[in-house]
Parts: C-alpha cells; structure tokens; sequence
C-alpha cells in the first residue's frame, strides 16, 4: 500500500486532512491547514463544534478568522473516514496523583480506529511520555479498526508547540517537530506538515524521541521557573524586592530572563509529572524535575500566606475583610483556566475561612464554575476590597495606574490597604509613593 502520495492528495484537493479534538490546539490547526487544503474538524463537544460553525472562537486563538474558514466541523466520528491524514490532538492532564490521565487520548485512539480506512497515515500531537503513541495508541487503532499498523496504516507524533494566547509565537511561526514509524511516513509527515509551518519543521529519527523532545522542553522551563521561585522565597525572608534582584541579573549577557509567578496551564505543570512518572517505571527517581514541581505547586499557597501576614500587619482580621482576586487564567490575556495555580490561592485562603471575591473578565464564569467552584463576579460588580490580589497580567489590570488601583479598596487610610501584586505589574517607585501596604513575588 502506497502511502507516499498522501500528501499530492491533499494538495489536489481529492483527499482530507481531519483534526480530532478542537480544543487551543487542534482548532488554530485545522483553521490553518483549511487555507491550503480540505479539513474536516471533529470533536465530541458538540456544543464546542456548533459555536465553531456559527463563526465563535471561545478559545481566542484565531479571532474572526473562524467566521471565514473553511473547516468543516462535525461532531460525527464517522466523517473521519473521509480523511488519509488524521491529526490527533487531544488533552493530556495529569490525575490527582500527579500519574498521567491517558483516558483523553485512549477514547481518541478508539474513535480514530473505529473509523480509519486503509492507506491512512495518524499522528498525534498530544504531549505524552515516550512510547506512549506505540505501546498504547497503535494497539488500541489496530484492535478496533482490525487493521495492521505499517502494512494498512502508519503512525507518526508531531508534539504541538502552540503557546496560547500568544500573538506572536503562533502556528505557523514556531519551528515544528515532526517523526514518523519509518522512512516513507517521515518524509510524508514532514511534507504535509510544511504546507503550513512557515519557520519549517524539525525530522527527529523516532516517535520516541519525538515525544520525549517535547516533555524535556516543557520540563526545563519548569525548572528554570522554580529556580526563580525559590530565588523569590528567599528574597522574601531578606526583605529584598526579588524583581529589581532579578532585573539586575538580567542586564548580564547570559542570563535566561525568567520571572518568579504561578506555572499552571496545560503544558510546563502538567509535562513533568508525564517524564518523571515514565522515568519511575525504569527505575530512575527524578532528583531535580520533582523538586522543580514542588517548589512550583507551592507558590499558590505561598502567596496566600503573603496576603494573610500583611493584612495581619496592616491590623485587619483576615476572616473578616474583603479579599479580591483579580483573574483565575493560567496566563496573561487568554482565556484559559485548564490547571490555573490562582485556585491554588484561593484554596489555601479558604483553608483561614476567607472567601475571596474573583474576577476575570477573560474566562468562562460556566467553567470557572464547573471546574473549581468559583463564582466570578463582574469587574464593574466587585464590592470594595480591603486587601486586592493582582494574581494575573491580563492588559486590564497591567494598565491600571496605583491611583486607579485605589478606587477599588475600601475608603480606609491608604495603610490599610493590601495590594498583592503577584506579576510585579506595577514600578516599585510608585508603589511606595502610593501609600499602600504593598508585596510582590
């Protein structure tokens, strides 16, 4: 069987490329690969798949460009046989044991082999631990499809590189890696895949290294975070304001330029624990990766104990005052709340019976809600606060002068009022010309 005239296919226009799971990244890859070929899109959210058709992006990543595309979204598995080049791209979460929560990719496996046809070529780019995408997925697509992986269909893994949210790092712009089972379906991987990676794609010789490239790079910028939160700890204790440190270091040619904050998101807090867990299976207990994790599951609650000491200081009764927390999104101007590290704050000020008021205007209150039990409360909404957690970057709250910052407490002297600033978003000079009882991480 022939599988090296996949890519002409798609490129004539008489074959399909199909994305399952339309999520941050399957969905930015679908609208990009539509611009050159025939995708179909299919998810199981049906709800996800019908904003998607009525031209709403919930997820933020393609804007308008979702009302024009081409994509043809379906909630039907079966439209998957219309397709010779299946991308995969589905979650990858941990439990909460920290083991890897393949169930995502498992069900994707089983819906791709109940519906892939002869001659096709998969490859997913869900982050997994290496061997992953041929110990567990190919067993799984052979035993529901009844076809031989290598003589009726070949796998290959492209781990996704998407930051969301970010405008300038995108899809197109970001180098790819790219892998296939052997030669043929390396080489037609790597064609499909340059139709659309403008910075060009990277061949690595197996799926397996492919697969660990991608935690090893997630897994390293964890590290290098933790270093710095613990950097932030210890300027704390030293009464040293840990940016202007930071900032210092950073004016040395060689410094990497990372900054203490909360690592939550679906990629650098979820990553580690799928390279640690697969290193314990071979008898190897991570000395430095877990102690990275565990300094950064912290800082959560390290903040909150901030919070509590300085509304302490400043002669207020923590259970009594108003805490607010502006935003619950893992990062900065985007949406997404998947393993957000605010409802670590929340969590552990809850644990004093202080009952924060948040507010996001960039998530999803339904899911903040479903997910963590959070009831957000409109900016315009938030009752007058006694100590005001700053806990994400979003440009709403970056902008805000201290004197805007104000307006939002109680009208107390400006002593009493506690700014928890988490991002350092705001100069140090003025915020000791502010009056207010301020701490940055």
């Amino acid at each position: 069987m022939e599988f090296n005239t996949i890519y002409n296919g798609l490129i004539s226009g008489k074959e399909k490329l199909a994305l399952v799971g339309l999520g941050y990244v399957g969905m930015p890859i679908a609208v990009e690969f539509a611009k050159h070929i025939n995708v179909i899109g299919f998810d199981i959210n049906k709800k996800r798949v019908e904003e998607y058709r009525n031209g709403i992006d919930s997820t933020n990543e393609v804007g308008d460009a979702i009302k024009n595309t081409t994509v043809d979204f379906t909630a039907d598995p079966a439209r998957l046989k219309e397709a010779k080049f299946i991308i995969v791209a589905v979650p990858t979460p941990v439990n909460d044991d920290t083991t890897p929560d393949l169930r995502p990719v498992e069900g994707a496996s089983r819906t791709v082999g109940q519906n892939i046809t002869p001659g096709t070529i998969v490859v997913f780019e869900s982050t997994v631990y290496p061997g992953v995408t041929e110990d567990i997925c190919v067993p799984i697509i052979e035993k529901e499809s009844g076809l031989k992986c290598g003589v009726d269909w070949k796998i290959g893994y492209s781990p996704e590189r998407i930051n969301p949210g970010d405008r300038v790092h995108t899809l197109t712009s970001i180098r790819k890696i790219v892998s296939g089972m052997d030669e043929e379906s390396a080489t037609e991987i790597k064609k499909v895949y340059d139709i659309v990676i403008k910075a060009g794609t990277v061949p690595v010789s197996t799926i397996k290294t492919a697969e660990a490239v991608k935690v090893v790079e997630n897994s390293q910028r964890d590290i290098n975070i933790a270093f710095v939160n613990e950097v932030a700890m210890i300027c704390d204790r030293m009464g040293i304001d840990t940016d202007e440190v930071i900032y210092g270091m950073n004016s040395k040619w060689n410094a990497l330029g990372f900054k203490p904050g909360l690592v939550g998101g679906h990629c650098i807090g979820v990553d580690p624990y799928y390279l640690t867990n697969a290193a314990e299976k071979l008898g190897y207990h991570s000395q430095i990766i877990l102690n990275g994790r565990k300094v950064n599951d912290s800082m959560g609650a390290f903040v909150a104990d901030a919070a509590i000491k300085q509304m302490i200081e400043a002669g207020l009764a923590p259970k009594k005052a108003n805490v607010v927390i502006l935003g619950i999104t893992f990062k900065e101007n985007c949406p997404d709340t998947r393993n957000s590290k605010v409802v670590d704050i929340i969590k552990r000020l809850k644990e004093y019976e202080i009952n924060p008021i948040v507010s996001d205007s960039w998530a999803d209150a339904e899911v903040a809600k479903h997910e963590y039990g959070v009831d957000l409360v409109p900016f315009e909404e938030l009752p007058k606060a006694d100590c005001l957690i700053v806990a994400v970057g979003h440009n709403q709250f970056r902008s805000m002068s201290t004197m805007q910052l104000k307006t939002l407490f109680k009208d107390v002297p400006d002593e009493e009022k506690v700014l928890i600033d988490v991002k350092s978003l705001y100069r140090l000079d003025e915020l000791k010309a502010s009056g207010m009882r301020f701490w940055r991480l």
